[in-house]
């Protein structure tokens, strides 16, 4: 496999400043940036936010909005650089796909998940572009109280593992400070 693009992921608690520092991490380097955005506004609340990180955003920045199948889209993305915000919300908008009854069809959520993984990887590591992977890291807190928890748990557990193998950079957030892993 080729190793073009490079990897920079980021992880830390909710509102730990990993997107204000991925952010800046882009602008300095002076290129042309695409914003990767996975959250939905299925709610008034997430609409408010999603307005709210937008006009964050620099306007000469390009915003494609992907709940999932980043890959299949990589053709839209022309920049030398690329936020994926985030990898959290990605891996909730799969599992949405595999709820029967409040309960997650588990093998083919988890077989998505890292096909997903996998195919984003390879797009990154063909083209020569910089990309910025958000993502929550779950697994320091208390174990969930119910299954879908504790599945979708395991299954981001799994992808911030896997991206953080494959990354050239992994920082760490907390309370807005980066600290370097990798």
């Amino acid at each position: 496999m080729s190793t073009k693009g490079s990897i920079t992921f980021l992880l830390g608690g909710a509102r730990s400043g990993k997107s204000s520092h991925a952010q800046n991490l882009a602008e300095a380097t002076g290129k042309s940036v695409t914003f990767l955005a996975t959250a939905q506004a299925l709610d008034e609340e997430m609409s408010v936010r999603i307005q709210k990180h937008r006009a964050e955003r620099p306007a000469s920045w390009e915003t494609l909005e992907l709940p999932c199948d980043i890959a299949s889209h990589s053709q839209q993305i022309r920049s030398s650089v690329v936020i994926l915000d985030c990898v959290t919300l990605l891996v909730s908008n799969l599992m949405m796909q595999f709820v029967k009854d409040e309960l997650v069809e588990e093998t083919p959520f988890l077989l998505a998940v890292q096909q997903e993984i996998e195919e984003i990887i390879v797009v990154i590591r063909e083209r020569e572009q910089d990309w910025f992977l958000i993502s929550n890291e779950v697994g320091l807190g208390l174990v969930p109280p119910y299954p879908m928890g504790r599945v979708y748990r395991d299954a981001l557990g799994w992808a911030n593992q896997r991206l953080a193998r494959e990354a050239d950079h992994v920082l760490f957030m907390v309370a807005g400070i980066p600290m370097t892993v990798k």
